[in-house]
């Protein structure tokens, strides 16, 4: 089977990512300003870029875990299934929590996810994805934080992929297929 070809336009560029993170920084630090530890879970694997970003800027202690849920596979389309393949390494119940999404499509991830673990009983559990998709929602969520709100479009970058490639990109990008027909 051959990939359909297709091209990469730069819809978000490094430069207002980070501009962003440091923005939502601020406003994680003044929710959390009394924290003893925040636990902030990494969504494996398309937030693992967004997660050492945000980490770096926030000015509090910190532990840093990951949880890996899929509902997409290889595919463009989500399956609707979420499948925890792995799990958190320590116990969060009685501690601050954030957990950090790359994208919310349909919402079924992050919701599945945060029922999840507020079932595990953390003293405050937040979340903030980098990109959200209200138009694709199919479950009622929405982060607490939200780096750019996107159109309906597929894209890759920023540790977001299209088959386990472009996920090294800077910036977040539109994929657009060339083949016509």
């Amino acid at each position: 089977m051959t990939a359909r070809p297709y091209v990469i336009d730069e819809m978000i560029s490094a430069k207002s990512i980070a501009a962003r993170i440091e923005e939502l920084c601020k406003e994680i630090q003044r929710e959390f300003h009394d924290t003893n530890k925040l636990v902030v879970v990494g969504l494996l694997r398309g937030s693992f870029v967004f997660i050492a970003d945000l980490v770096r800027e926030l000015d509090l202690p910190i532990e840093v875990d990951f949880l890996e849920a899929s509902s997409y596979g290889d595919g463009m389309e989500s399956t609707r299934e979420v499948r925890i393949l792995k799990d958190l390494r320590g116990a969060i119940e009685g501690r601050d929590v954030l957990v950090v999404e790359d994208i919310v499509d349909t919402g079924h991830t992050l919701n599945h996810v945060t029922h999840l673990l507020e079932n595990r009983r953390p003293a405050r559990l937040k979340s903030i994805a980098l990109l959200d998709k209200p138009s694709r929602r199919e479950v009622d969520f929405k982060a607490d934080w939200t780096g750019f709100e996107i159109p309906d479009e597929f894209v890759v970058g920023y540790g977001i992929d299209f088959a386990q490639r472009n996920r090294n990109l800077p910036f977040i990008g539109k994929v657009r297929f060339t083949d016509v027909g």
